[in-house]
């Protein structure tokens, strides 16, 4: 059956928008700030074989991880057929869903009647999890990072299994959160598959599949039509990490990026092996970067479905970095994955020029504090994802910091927010000047922070990108480094990269500053007036500005 391209477009809508139903609905009703104020979270509703039809606006890291997730549970409680009306699943093993345990994964299968019709998938960040440090950067197996929850049932046809659920609370530091939390993604699931129900029902299973398959056509050809402009043949970048989070010794990275004709393939074959650390990537998450870095490139600013990932393959060998197997530790693939997109986009710079932007500051250099209330015993938890500066392209300058393309759905935490929850004072927050690549467009700017502690606690640092800066392209320069400095009552000031657990007593100061991206073109070539704008709005010091733009300045060399 042939459908009808209007109303392809009606369906393919109608899904977004369910899709977005169900992201609103989480956020107005989940507990944890991480999931309400940070939207650390991914939403997706799935057909039958577990292909994506329309995807939430959030983390786009979690969502290209969704489908692999959704076939690993559902071959863990023993395949479809094991499925019945009212079931929910739930993962925590990062190996089947792609990221670590605190990321909950649920996958709730819709059905017509007894005839299994699609999935609902969730991925969201809980507050915590059992993980040894809450937000650790030192793990060295996978069974310190939380609990794990190998794919099992949460509720079976209807019921709550609540031996299952007992043991999901009582491994968390902060049970009613996360109670709230699972009550929230449940409903707002359950509401994104009524959608898909109705939707199959007012337009008949026939014509909603011919639907769907239009649609993954013409997502297939928005890509291709990119893919067909890349000349035959294989490109190469590298990239690295600080360290591997136990050993300080930089992690090189290299990637390959194939085209041949319409067809890509990222091949992560020549990797190293699984790091000691916590930076391994599962594949599905590596799957996950992959598409994300493509379809930045050749998505068409649409939201993706299955069809945009037709012409992408992505070739990895299991027991290396990019392909983790049990029992590596994988707390924070993410820094991996943010390396590694960039990598992609470097080996492409060359041959879409138009497209590529320089480098970004770096992943989202999360900062977490954890204690105990004196009075009633219970844990409290406070983080900021920071925003980096952005790196500049041949369309022009980057602006405000914002999160990595890995992370675009996070938001950054407001000040007055945090403040509000009493534990954390902010006695800065601002753009950091200079921190933009110098180029013919400027790099976009990192921030410069400071968070005062005003009760004991303990601090995790999940920071990456402090040694190697956001590269520039085409003649432009490198953006700054990520870093921060920890000022103790005592005078001692401490520094580093990676941080888990370090004492923080009330009176603490925690400052940060994260990188500026990476400049495009030669400096000569930037419009004076735009190096006087930026000395006149503060984005770049004067002195900076004379030494890098000498052009733009009376008497200056050209």
């Amino acid at each position: 059956m042939t459908a009808d391209p209007v109303l392809a477009e009606v369906v393919r809508h109608g899904l977004t928008a369910a899709a977005e139903h169900l992201r609103i609905t989480l956020r107005r009703m989940a507990f944890s700030p991480v999931i309400h104020e940070v939207n650390d979270f991914a939403a997706g509703l799935f057909d039958r074989q577990a292909r994506l039809l329309a995807q939430a606006r959030s983390v786009p890291a979690f969502l290209g991880t969704l489908g692999v997730a959704i076939e690993a549970v559902v071959a863990a409680v023993g395949g479809e057929e094991a499925l019945a009306p009212g079931d929910v699943l739930v993962s925590t093993l990062a190996y089947d869903t792609g990221s670590h345990a605190p990321d909950v994964t649920f996958v709730l299968p819709g059905f017509a009647g007894e005839r299994l019709i699609g999935y609902c998938a969730v991925k969201a960040h809980v507050t915590d999890l059992g993980v040894k440090d809450a937000a650790a950067t030192d793990t060295t197996d996978i069974f310190q990072e939380g609990l794990i929850l190998p794919g099992v049932h949460l509720h079976r046809a209807g019921q709550r299994q609540d031996d299952v659920y007992r043991i999901l609370l009582a491994n968390s530091r902060a049970p009613e959160a996360l109670a709230g939390d699972v009550a929230a993604i449940l409903a707002a699931a359950r509401m994104g598959l009524d959608e898909l129900g109705r939707m199959i029902d007012r337009h008949g299973s026939a014509t909603f599949e011919a639907a769907v398959a239009a649609m993954f056509d013409r997502g297939e050809a928005i890509v291709r039509e990119l893919f067909a402009q890349i000349p035959d043949g294989r490109y190469v970048a590298h990239a690295a990490l600080d360290d591997n989070a136990v050993t300080s010794e930089p992690v090189p990275l290299t990637v390959a990026v194939e085209v041949s004709g319409s067809d890509l393939t990222v091949d992560f074959t020549d990797a190293p092996p699984m790091q000691p650390g916590p930076i391994n990537s599962p594949y599905a998450m590596t799957v996950s970067t992959a598409r994300v870095a493509v379809m930045s490139l050749a998505g068409g600013a649409e939201s993706c479905n299955e069809g945009f990932f037709r012409p992408l393959r992505v070739k990895t060998t299991p027991g290396t970095i990019y392909h983790a197997v049990a029992p590596a530790p994988v707390f924070v693939a993410g820094w991996v994955a943010t390396a590694t997109y960039d990598a992609i986009h470097r080996a492409l710079a060359d041959v879409l020029p138009e497209q590529v932007p320089a480098r970004s500051g770096g992943d989202d250099c999360a900062t977490v504090f954890i204690g105990r209330d004196s009075a009633t015993g219970q844990f409290w938890m406070d983080g900021m994802d920071h925003g980096v500066g952005q790196g500049a392209s041949a369309r022009g300058d980057q602006g405000a910091p914002v999160m990595h393309a890995m992370a675009s759905g996070v938001l950054t935490c407001c000040p007055e927010a945090i403040e509000a929850r009493g534990a954390l004072q902010v006695d800065r927050y601002e753009l950091a000047q200079d921190s933009g690549g110098v180029g013919r467009h400027r790099g976009g700017l990192g921030i410069d922070g400071a968070y005062r502690a005003k009760k004991d606690c303990a601090l995790s640092m999940l920071w990456e990108q402090t040694r190697t800066p956001a590269w520039g392209l085409r003649g432009g320069r490198d953006g700054g480094f990520n870093g921060y400095r920890v000022h103790l009552p005592d005078g001692t000031v401490h520094s580093g990269r990676k941080l888990s657990s370090f004492p923080l007593p009330a009176g603490a100061v925690v400052e940060v500053a994260t990188g500026g991206g990476g400049g495009w073109g030669p400096p000569r070539e930037r419009d004076p007036a735009a190096v006087r704008a930026d000395v006149r709005e503060g984005y770049v010091s004067e002195g900076a500005a004379r030494r890098d733009y000498p052009h733009a300045f009376e008497g200056g060399n050209r």
